[in-house]
């Protein structure tokens, strides 16, 4: 059987917002995983569209493809394509599961969650002759599915090959997410074993990993455990947390020794109000800075993400937000428009409320404004989240945000690393032509283990967490 699995492009990627390192980071493991069903001997091919064209003249028995939100009229391109040659089209993804009945026009079958069970009961419906229209995740748990096909991933085509994912969802329901629709109706956060995850780990070449779940600290004696398993490995990795895993001080201490060198934190706003309106119970009464110190001190650096938009927001927010992350010293910050993706609590609001203002799946983003603000109007909102990445990414800030750092080969780091993300955009696009981008991932290796004052366990242990934040007052006392 000829299997043929595709991710698209993102509509961005034929915008002014396209990046070709951004997405030449991350290879498809969602695909790759959902290959690992199939027998060896099924021909099988993954396309990534970011990092390669796709050839359609093909007629494979199966074509699977993963579908995202601003991927979606693309998506439904390529499938109505395939199925008028006579290939059986499945769609899936967190797309799909939102709106199952649109995807389901444009496919011979659909499925809703993950697939990790799903996928290989369609396999068999299908070798039977007998596939279902709709699947649906009814199985949460990880000990059964069968290893990544990495063998199928094109590793010179990414910078980051060693990436992973040791567990699915968060235990955490903020009314924006994305993914907590994508996880309803069974477990909403569970993980690999322990040791499979740590088999894993060892098969992968090389120093870097970059853990992409979305909040690898989200079971403690998990991720405890996981940690202890990489202490004396040798490894630099990056991953995403909350603000509240921060403050525990032993699973803090355990990542840093283990490898811990970057780190994707969810602040998304510095307004305690926008937190409880969100339903983000984890940020609130947090103190932001103390948190910053603590990864800091650690020899962490901080990918820091903000939301505009939300209804406590003003004309303020954009340049109060950029001057308190260049304050702290975040070398890197990610900015977003409050996006209300189809099947989330937040698209339900404002849904109710008459508040959307566009269904073009193009323009859900985080770079378009789809609704109407409260206090701000939708040309201000995108016209302030511009200006804050011009900004933040501005090289007087940088200067000032890498000066935070006492010793000059801190400030070094910062710079290497904030000004090489964005900066040197000619270089990346030269390295990703040349096919020369894994040359460059010894140079990141060596930035992100450039720290020398990290704190110690004693150090971390001994101290509590502290008050909210407060050096900010009245609406954003945190």
């Amino acid at each position: 059987m000829r299997v043929k699995m595709i991710l698209p492009a993102l509509t961005e990627a034929k915008s002014r917002y396209f990046r070709p390192i951004k997405y030449s980071l991350f290879p498809p493991l969602g695909l790759a995983t959902l290959a690992g069903h199939l027998p060896m001997d099924d021909e099988v091919e993954i396309v990534d569209e970011h990092v390669q064209p796709l050839d359609c003249d093909d007629r494979p028995d199966i074509v699977a493809i993963e579908v995202y939100i601003t991927s979606a009229r693309r998506s439904y391109e390529i499938a109505d394509h395939y199925r008028a040659r006579g290939v059986h089209v499945c769609l899936g993804g967190l797309h799909v599961t939102s709106l199952p009945e649109e995807a389901e026009r444009h496919a011979d079958t659909v499925f809703l969650g993950p697939g990790d069970d799903s996928w290989s009961i369609f396999l068999r419906d299908y070798r039977a002759g007998l596939p279902a229209k709709r699947y649906h995740s009814a199985i949460r748990r990880l000990d059964e599915i069968p290893p990544v096909r990495r063998d199928l991933i094109q590793r010179a085509r990414y910078f980051v090959p060693n990436s992973l994912v040791v567990s699915r969802g968060c235990p955490h329901h903020c009314d924006f997410c994305y993914k907590d629709s994508f996880f309803a109706g069974g477990k909403t956060y569970y993980t690999l074993a322990v040791e499979r995850a740590l088999q894993e780990i060892e098969a992968l070449p090389g120093r870097h990993l970059y853990f992409l779940d979305d909040h690898l600290f989200g079971d403690r004696r998990f991720a405890s455990a996981l940690f202890d398993g990489m202490i004396g490995a040798g490894r630099v990795w990056q991953a995403a947390a909350t603000v509240a895993s921060v403050f525990d001080d032993e699973l803090l201490a355990k990542a840093v020794d283990s490898g811990l060198r970057s780190l994707f934190v969810g602040f998304e706003t510095l307004n305690a109000d926008n937190l409880a309106e969100q339903n983000k119970w984890q940020n609130r009464h947090r103190n932001y800075r103390e948190a910053v110190r603590r990864l800091h001190d650690c020899g962490v650096m901080i990918n820091a993400s903000f939301v505009f938009g939300m209804d406590a927001d003003d004309r303020d927010v954009f340049m109060r937000t950029v001057d308190w992350a260049v304050a702290q010293g975040i070398e890197t910050a990610t900015f977003h428009i409050l996006t209300p993706y189809p099947g989330t609590a937040l698209w339900r609001k404002l849904n109710e409320q008459g508040r959307i203002t566009t269904t073009n799946w193009d323009l859900y983003d985080t770079r378009h404004c789809v609704f109407e603000p409260f206090n701000l109007t939708a040309t201000e909102l995108e016209a302030g989240y511009r200006k804050a990445y011009e900004q933040f990414y501005g090289w007087s800030n940088i200067w000032s945000s890498a000066n935070t750092e006492t010793r000059w080969i801190g400030k070094l780091r910062h710079l290497a690393y904030t000004g090489a993300w964005k900066k040197f955009e000619w270089c990346w696009g030269l390295l990703i032509h040349t096919g020369l981008l894994g040359a460059a991932r010894p140079l990141l290796e060596t930035v992100l283990d450039g720290h020398e004052n990290r704190a110690s366990v004693a150090e971390l242990t001994l101290r509590k967490c502290p008050a909210p934040d407060s050096s900010v007052s009245g609406r954003d006392a945190l």
